[in-house]
C-alpha cells in the first residue's frame, strides 16, 4: 500500500490529526469582544482568512459569547472552540439569504452558520458550543415541505475533503443541525447535539463517501442520524458506532432523499430512545394505538423511493425503546430523477436488536409490484410490543401507495402482522426472531404477501401472543425450521 493511501486510511480512522500548521490566532487578540452583544463576525472571518493565506492554522475562540453572522471555513484551518466558548448565530434571516450563493444547488442547499465549499483539511474542534438561536420568531415558517424561506443550518460543508468535527456541542438550529453534502474523508466524533426549537431539526445529515461517525449524543426534533443522497453519486463507505440517538421522528434513517443511493454502510452499537422534548409531533394524539406520550417513529428506517440503489447495509447491536416501529424497510416509486427504472433495495443484514415498541404498526419490509426488496436477513431480534390486535386488522386491505412519502404509518395505524409484515419481497431470512406482547394479539406474527423465498429458524412468540404464527398470500418457497410450509 502506498504512502498516500496509508495516510488517507489513518485520517478516516481518526488516528492521524488533520495536518495543520502551527500558527494559532486568538480572535480576542485581533478585536473580538465575546460579550454576547457585539457582532464579532469580522474578526472570526479575518482570523480564518489569515490562517488560510499563510498555509493553515488554528483559529482559537476563548471563553465568551460571540455573536456572529455566517462565516466561511477554508482549507487547512481548524476552528477551535475553547471550554466556555459560545458562538451565537444571528437571528436575522437576511444575514443568511445571500451569504454563500451556489448555482445549481439541490433543494437542501441553504446557508450555514459555519460554511465551507470545495475546501480540504478543515476542522471544527474543542469543547465549546455553537447555538443557532433557531427558536427565534424570525425562523418560524413551519415544515419545509410546506414552503417558506430557506432556514440556515449550523454546519454546512459542501464538496469538502478531509473533515474533522469533534467534541463540540451543537444546539438550537433553525433547520438541520449539520449537513455534509458530497464530502469525502469525514470524521465526526464526540458531538453533543440538542435541537428542539424548530421544524426539520435533523441531528446529522450525511451525503458523503468514506466517513466515520462515533461517540455522539443526539437528541432532536426530527431524524437523529440521516443518510442522504441528493446526487447521482452514492453515499457510501460509512461506519456509525457508539451513538445515543433520541428523536421524535426516525432514529437511524436512510433517505428519504435517495436519488443516487447508499452502499457499503455499517451502523453498530447504538441506543435509540425517545427525545427529551416533543414540541411539535405529539404522536399519541395524532395516531391510534400509540401507548406512550413521546415516541420515535422508527428505530431503523431504510428507504429507497427515488430511483437509486441501496446495497450492502449492515446494522447490528442496537438497543431501542419508545419506538412505534423498530424496523421499517421500504422500496417505493416516488420519483426517478437520475434513473428511468424503479430503484433497488437489496443485501440488508440486521442483527442483535432488542426493542420495545409502543404501537400496533409492526415492522415491515415492503416493495412494489414491479420491484421486490431482495436478500434481507434479520437475525437475533427480540421485540416487545403492546398487543391488542384484532381479527379485522388481519383482513383489512393494505394500500400500495407506491408514490407516497415513506413512513411507518403510510399503510395505516395497524398492519395485518403483529411482528413483521412483508410484501413484494424475495429471499427474506428470519433467524432467532422472538416476540412478546403485553396483552393477547389475534394477528399472526408474520404476514407474507407476494413473497418468494422465506426462511424462518427459531422464530416464535411468547404468551400471551396469539398462537397463529404465519399467514401468507400469493407467496411461495416458505420454510420454518427446515420444514417447507407450502409443499
Amino acid at each position: 500500500m502506498n504512502k498516500s493511501r496509508v495516510k488517507g486510511l489513518l485520517v478516516i480512522l481518526g488516528l492521524l490529526p488533520i495536518i495543520l500548521s502551527a500558527k494559532t490566532i486568538d480572535i480576542t487578540k485581533i478585536g473580538a469582544k465575546g460579550d454576547g452583544k457585539t457582532d464579532d463576525t469580522e474578526f472570526l472571518q479575518k482570523a480564518i482568512d489569515e490562517c488560510f493565506t499563510e498555509g493553515g492554522g488554528v483559529v482559537s475562540v476563548p471563553s465568551g459569547i460571540y455573536l456572529i453572522r455566517p462565516v466561511e471555513l477554508k482549507s487547512n484551518v481548524n476552528l477551535h472552540l475553547e471550554q466556555g466558548a459560545l458562538l451565537l448565530g444571528s437571528t436575522r434571516l437576511a444575514d443568511y439569504d445571500s451569504a454563500f450563493p451556489m448555482e445549481g444547488g439541490t433543494m437542501n442547499q441553504s446557508s450555514g452558520l459555519i460554511y465551507a465549499c470545495g475546501q480540504e483539511n478543515i476542522a471544527v474542534t474543542g469543547t465549546g458550543i455553537i447555538d443557532g438561536q433557531g427558536g427565534s420568531s424570525t425562523f418560524q415558517f413551519g415544515n419545509d415541505a410546506d414552503g417558506g424561506p430557506k432556514r440556515p443550518k449550523l454546519i454546512y460543508f459542501v464538496e469538502c475533503k478531509t473533515i474533522q468535527v469533534t467534541d463540540i456541542t451543537l444546539r438550537n438550529s433553525a433547520y438541520w443541525v449539520q449537513h455534509y453534502e458530497k464530502c469525502e474523508d469525514v470524521v465526526i466524533r464526540g458531538l453533543k447535539v440538542f435541537s428542539h426549537c424548530n421544524y426539520n431539526n435533523d441531528g446529522l445529515d450525511i451525503d458523503a463517501k468514506n466517513a466515520v461517525i462515533s461517540d455522539c449524543y443526539i437528541d432532536v426534533e426530527d431524524d437523529a442520524i440521516c443518510f442522504k443522497s441528493d446526487h447521482p453519486e452514492l453515499c457510501e463507505n460509512i461506519t456509525v458506532t457508539n451513538c445515543v440517538t433520541a428523536s421524535n421522528c426516525n432514529a437511524i434513517k436512510f433517505g428519504t432523499s435517495s436519488l443516487g443511493g447508499f452502499r457499503n454502510i455499517s451502523v453498530s452499537n447504538c441506543v435509540v430512545r425517545h427525545a427529551k422534548e416533543d414540541n411539535i409531533r405529539h404522536w399519541s394524539k395524532q395516531l391510534k394505538h400509540i401507548t406512550a406520550d413521546i415516541t420515535v417513529i422508527s428505530g431503523i428506517a431504510i428507504e429507497m423511493v427515488d430511483g437509486g440503489v441501496i446495497d450492502g447495509i449492515t446494522i447490528s447491536n442496537i438497543s431501542m425503546r419508545d419506538v412505534q416501529t423498530p424496523i421499517f424497510i421500504r422500496l417505493g416509486d416516488r420519483r426517478r430523477t437520475f434513473s428511468k427504472q424503479i430503484g433497488s433495495l437489496k443485501n440488508i443484514n440486521i442483527s442483535n436488536i432488542v426493542a420495545t415498541a409502543e404501537s400496533l404498526i409492526a415492522c415491515s419490509i415492503t416493495g412494489v409490484k414491479e420491484a421486490k426488496v431482495e436478500n434481507v436477513s434479520i437475525n437475533n431480534v427480540q421485540i416487545t410490543y403492546p398487543g391488542g390486535g384484532t381479527r379485522d386488522m388481519i383482513t383489512r386491505t393494505v394500500p400500495e401507495v407506491e408514490q407516497s412519502y415513506p413512513e411507518n404509518r403510510m399503510f395505516g395505524h395497524t398492519l395485518p402482522g403483529a411482528g413483521f409484515y412483508v410484501r413484494h419481497a424475495k429471499n427474506i431470512y428470519f433467524n432467532n426472531v422472538r416476540f412478546s406482547s403485553l396483552v393477547s394479539d389475534e394477528r399472526p406474527l408474520f404476514f407474507f404477501d407476494d413473497v418468494v423465498g422465506i426462511e424462518l429458524n427459531q422464530c416464535k412468540g411468547m404468551k400471551p401472543t396469539d398462537a397463529k404464527f404465519i399467514r401468507t398470500i400469493n407467496s411461495s418457497g416458505i420454510s420454518a425450521d427446515g420444514k417447507w410450509l407450502n409443499q
